[in-house]
């Protein structure tokens, strides 16, 4: 039986990287996201399902993963790879770029865990969530970004220890850097490469597809037994100083 995976924020660079790598694993995969101009053309080369999703609003998640269990007869897997990244000092930060930034990281990781575990409580499944090394270590400029993601481990932790006895699991990936459209004006500027660079251990910036394989280990059944987990993809920025 193939598995069934809904990716929240499949339009974006790891979304898009974990859709086709979980397609390429034989996986049934059901693509949901704002941006249907990117959706529709990603769902027919994988033949796949596409749904118009506003991440940050409960409802408008729950209707969508009621959409799909209705179409294929459950969910194994959901993850959600919405996010945004602001980059300021807490006294730069405006209440609305504060308010955006946790919407587009928290409050879509809320919403996913919501309707994910209100759809797996009785066959089990696995969940999994983006945040970031920034909310492990501290990074200047960094504040609202790294409040919005530490929250997003926090909300992950407690839901791996509620919902397990459930067989639903709730892990973290935690990525540095990463090479996205998101986060272009940070890598197409020289000099913020270099200093970018220089913070990760490994001496590169992340790929999507280096994100979307540990979202993938996560998601599939054989790690039955990993709940509660945060992962760092990151290049060692997390954890690791370099020369």
């Amino acid at each position: 039986m193939q598995p069934v995976h809904l990716i929240i924020g499949a339009g974006g660079g790891i979304g898009s990287a974990l859709v086709r790598q979980l397609a390429s694993e034989g996986a049934q995969v059901a693509l949901a996201g704002r941006n249907m101009e990117k959706l529709q053309p990603l769902a027919e080369e994988l033949d796949g399902s596409f749904h118009a999703t506003d991440a940050t609003s409960v409802e408008a998640v729950q209707a969508t993963v009621d959409e799909v269990r209705a179409e294929h007869g459950r969910i194994d897997g959901l993850t959600c790879c919405v996010g945004s990244i602001l980059l300021k000092p807490a006294h730069r930060t405006t209440a609305e770029e504060w308010r955006a930034t946790m919407s587009a990281n928290l409050d879509s990781a809320f919403a996913t865990v919501r309707a994910g575990t209100g759809a797996m409580r009785r066959s089990g499944g696995s969940i999994v969530l983006l945040s970031s090394a920034a909310a492990q270590i501290g990074l200047p400029n960094h504040e609202a970004i790294a409040a919005a993601k530490a929250g997003v481990v926090g909300l992950a932790l407690s839901a791996a220890a509620t919902y397990a006895h459930q067989g639903v699991r709730v892990n973290v990936v935690s990525p540095g850097l990463v090479r996205t459209p998101l986060s272009a004006h940070l890598t197409s500027n020289p000099a913020s490469e270099a200093a970018s660079l220089g913070m990760h251990a490994l001496g590169r910036l992340g790929e999507p597809e280096d994100v979307a394989r540990a979202i993938a280990w996560l998601l599939s059944p054989a790690q039955s037994w990993v709940t509660g987990q945060v992962l760092g993809v990151d290049g060692g920025l997390g954890s690791v100083r370099g020369r």
